[in-house]
This record gives C-alpha cells, sequence and structure tokens, in this order.
C-alpha cells in the first residue's frame, strides 16, 4: 500500500517555508506522494451542498487559503526529489484543456516526471458562475478535456475534433517525461465510478467506508471490462486515517493508496503526524 499526504497545500504549508518543511519530511519519512486541493474562489455564502461532509460546508470556512494547486506542487518540486506531487483535486472543466496540458507537462518536466493528475468535476456551482464558466455540461466537457490533454502530451502534431474542444495540429512542447500523466478520476457517483472504468488510470471514489467503496470498485471495475481494459490497472486511491484496523479491509478490496490529511495546524505538528501514521501502519506501507 501506498501512503499519501491530503490537503498537502493547505494549513501550515500555505506560507513557504511551511511548504517546504512539509513536504521534504512527508518524502523524507517514506510517504509516497502529495495530494492537493482546488478551489479559485468560494463565494460568501454559498448553497451547492459539499458532498464530502455532511454539513454540506467545506472545513475551513469560506476565507481558509487555498493556493493554487499548480503552482504550489512546482515550489515543492523544487524541494524534493522523489514524492510524486499530485492534484486531489484539480477542477478541470473551469480550465482550458490547452493551458492546463502545457502547465503539467512543464511540471511533469521540472520534476522529473513525477506528476500525477487528479481531476474533479466540480460541485460549487457559484464559483463556476464566478468564474465565468457554466456548470452544466461539466460532465462532457471534462471527459473531452481529458482527451485532448493525452493527444497534446503524446503526439508530434496534435489533433482533436470534440464537440468542446478542437484544434488541428496544435503543436504543444515540451512533453511531459513519459509523454503521459496518470489521471485519476475523483467522485462519489456511480456515473463517477463508470468514468473511471471507461477513462481513467486511476480511481478516487471520495468515501471510505468499505460498504460504501465496494459497490462503487465493482461498477468501475464493470465499466473497465466493457470498455476493453483490465480493471487491475486502474489504481484506487483513498482518503483515510493511519488505523491497521481501518486500512486492511480496504487493501482486501484492492485499495492501492491511502491519502491522509495533516494531522496538526503547525508544521511541527504536522511532521509529528506523518511520523505516527507512518509507525502505525508500519509494514502496511510500500514506497
Amino acid at each position: 500500500m501506498k501512503l499519501g499526504l491530503m490537503f498537502a497545500n493547505v494549513g501550515a504549508a500555505v506560507a513557504p517555508e511551511g511548504a517546504a518543511a512539509i513536504a521534504r519530511h512527508a518524502e523524507q519519512a517514506g510517504l509516497e506522494s502529495l495530494w492537493t486541493v482546488e478551489h479559485v474562489v468560494v463565494p460568501a455564502g454559498y448553497e451547492s451542498k459539499y458532498p464530502y461532509n455532511s454539513s454540506g460546508k467545506m472545513a475551513g470556512g469560506e476565507d481558509a487559503p487555498i493556493p493554487d494547486p499548480l503552482i504550489w506542487l512546482a515550489y515543492v518540486a523544487a524541494h524534493t526529489e522523489r514524492i510524486r506531487l499530485a492534484t486531489g483535486m484539480l477542477i478541470l472543466p473551469q480550465r482550458s484543456p490547452l493551458i492546463t496540458a502545457k502547465e503539467l507537462a512543464t511540471l511533469d518536466v521540472l520534476s522529473k516526471g513525477r506528476v500525477t493528475l487528479g481531476v474533479g468535476f466540480g460541485w460549487l456551482r457559484e464559483e463556476f458562475e464566478a468564474i465565468g464558466v457554466p456548470f452544466d455540461g461539466r460532465g462532457k466537457r471534462t471527459i473531452e478535456a481529458i482527451k485532448a490533454m493525452r493527444v497534446l502530451w503524446s503526439d508530434d502534431q496534435p489533433s482533436f475534433e470534440g464537440e468542446t474542444v478542437r484544434f488541428h495540429d496544435a503543436r504543444m512542447w515540451p512533453k511531459p517525461v513519459h509523454r503521459r500523466i496518470p489521471v485519476v478520476l475523483g467522485g462519489h457517483t456511480e456515473l463517477a465510478a463508470r468514468r473511471a472504468g471507461r477513462l481513467g488510470d486511476g480511481f478516487f471514489p471520495g468515501r471510505s467506508k468499505p460498504e460504501e467503496v465496494k459497490p462503487l470498485l465493482e461498477i468501475m471495475r464493470a465499466a473497465a471490462e466493457e470498455a476493453g481494459r483490465d480493471p487491475a490497472s486502474i489504481e484506487i486511491t483513498l482518503g483515510g486515517r493511519a488505523d491497521p484496523a481501518f486500512v486492511e479491509p480496504l487493501l482486501e478490496l484492492g485499495v492501492d493508496r491511502i491519502v491522509l490529511p495533516p494531522g496538526g495546524f503547525d508544521v511541527d505538528s504536522v511532521k509529528a503526524g506523518i511520523d505516527r501514521a507512518v509507525e502505525a501502519l508500519g509494514g502496511l506501507v510500500t514506497a
């Protein structure tokens, strides 16, 4: 099992010295990945329901700092050597796929091939409205954006013809180190599971109880088989806690990676939380 740090770019890691210290410590302690969150803006008094908390609201409130994930990852890439740099999640339908593809390719080159793109479809309608992009139709835009970015990353003379993304021989350099970047699809619904099975290199269900995770994984794997893909090739990431009793049932379901929230609100407590997690999970953790 791989072990990562979720919400890596918030809290104590907003400041540059905190970001560098936490990222270096996570790498030295044996964590495999850092996962960043994204919101460009959080409109005050939003009414959209946050789907991952029973309160319907995000933790931290509307004024909590959330640095841009790609810029933050570029900064910590310069302070680390091995740890993977992941978005969890980048809200792709709010972004231009061509500009985003260039940014990710550049980050991948500068970090020597360490980037993983976690993609979310978005839930905060008010944020989309503030940015000036449609909330409706975001699913189709996201799927086409992923396909288009993969063409830009892999082809010398990239062309793509979709309903929402179109370009012809739009040459983009540099390419990612391996001419691809793993794409992890997020979401807690059956639709998200099917999309991950058809398209994703990974799936991040946004649920952690075995009774909730198991049916989503079954749907994902069935969709992969229907698409002619090997379900075992799709890496499964879940949020969780550093408790073997919590983790072991998830490993039995085929989960590959557990990502943990920071264990405190200052640099020293986050570092200590990382150390406790690695110690608690012991032999379950792999590099």
